[in-house]
């Protein structure tokens, strides 16, 4: 009789930093797995082939790396932003918003795999309770590890374990700021600024600083068709496209900077597109809706925001939240103008998709009675 026993397995969600290269050899000696990992492109630059070779040197048996970025902006971005979802009422919604997605595709790589346990990189608790949150939510089965958050380690213990062990971890390991970035925009972690202190130019690489800004403004028009953005100056794109396309003139103006105090901590990030999208799609939202649906629509909003920050996304509230602002973007459809200068962006031209029916028919009837 056949005895032998296959080695489990654990999935790791990877992204090439300290504390997922750390957790690769941790897990596999705590738990006697095989390792493998999962790289998600979710826009964040950077070579994701060198990440993969990194996984593969430091002990994984296998390294899945997927481009999701298109299915990143259909299923989850435009939802937000149809849903005017804003983070403190202000910022957009940046790393929250890749926890679904990381989810989701954890729990498709883990049946692949055949495997009952995956596990996650994150350190921070609100991180790692939000990540098994949406796991579970998925496929209550699983278990689900949080190494860098459960074995309590700090830098300096994983920098030392990583050279003792001759793990390969990024050269930016002594860089005294975090960076998270994906499609939607960046986030800093500032611990080392004073919270005095104006965040120095060189955190930001999405936009300009106002003073090497372009000294002449420029002009962007946003289509909306039922909510999602659909082309930018009357040119038709996929809305990944839009996104990129939006992101880069309106950082080259200076635009989508933040720096707010949270509900958390300090926030520092820059996010052009999402904050050009979120001020259009609000603007012509309220043009097509009455002061009672629009006073709801804010609460939804809040609601929605809090939702995604709370790893709620695969639950029957977000579901119905959904259908209740499928129901108001029926009506959101049309163009908004904004001008972008030097770090500030001012809707100056409106447009709904009625009010252009209406002047092509009055426009037709003007030619008829010629």
């Amino acid at each position: 009789m056949n005895t032998h026993r296959r080695t489990p397995r654990i999935v790791l969600a990877y992204s090439g930093g300290l504390n997922g290269s750390v957790s690769i050899p941790l897990l596999a000696e705590a738990q006697h797995a095989d390792l493998v990992t999962m790289t998600l492109d979710v826009g964040q630059a950077g070579d994701l082939e060198e990440v993969r070779d990194r996984a593969l040197a430091t002990g994984a048996v296998r390294a899945h790396v997927l481009d999701v970025r298109e299915e990143l902006a259909r299923d989850y971005v435009s939802r937000v932003l149809k849903a005017d979802a804003l983070a403190d009422d202000r910022s957009p919604l940046g790393s929250p918003l890749i926890a679904p997605v990381l989810a989701r595709k954890l729990v498709e790589i883990a049946g692949i795999e055949q495997s009952t346990v995956v596990a996650h990189g994150a350190a921070e608790a609100t991180d790692a309770a939000r990540i098994e949150t949406l796991v579970r939510a998925i496929d209550s089965r699983l278990t689900v590890l949080s190494p860098a958050r459960d074995w309590d380690w700090n830098r300096l213990e994983a920098i030392a374990y990583a050279e003792k062990r001759h793990v390969s971890v990024p050269v930016t390991v002594d860089v005294p700021h975090g960076f998270d970035a994906n499609i939607w925009g960046r986030s800093v972690s500032c611990g080392a600024i004073d919270a005095w202190d104006e965040p120095p130019d060189e955190l930001f690489t999405l936009t300009k600083a106002a003073a090497a800004c372009p000294a002449e403004p420029a002009y962007v028009e946003i289509t909306f068709e039922r909510g999602v953005p659909t082309a930018v100056n009357g040119v038709s794109m996929p809305l990944i496209d839009l996104i990129g396309t939006v992101e880069m003139i309106a950082g080259t103006h200076g635009v989508g900077r933040l720096d707010v105090a949270g509900s958390r901590a300090r926030e520092v990030g820059e996010a052009p597109a999402a904050v050009v999208l979120h001020a259009a799609h609000a603007e012509l939202q309220k043009l097509v809706t009455n002061k009672e649906t629009a006073r709801f629509s804010r609460r939804v909003s809040r609601e929605y925001a809090d939702v995604v920050d709370r790893g709620f996304w695969f639950s029957p509230l977000r579901e119905a939240l959904d259908a209740y602002i499928d129901k108001i973007q029926e009506r959101v459809s049309g163009a908004i103008r904004v001008k972008l200068f030097k770090g500030d962006a001012r809707i100056v031209g409106r447009k709904p998709a009625d009010a252009r029916s209406t002047t092509k028919r009055l426009r037709m009837v003007a030619s008829k009675a010629h």
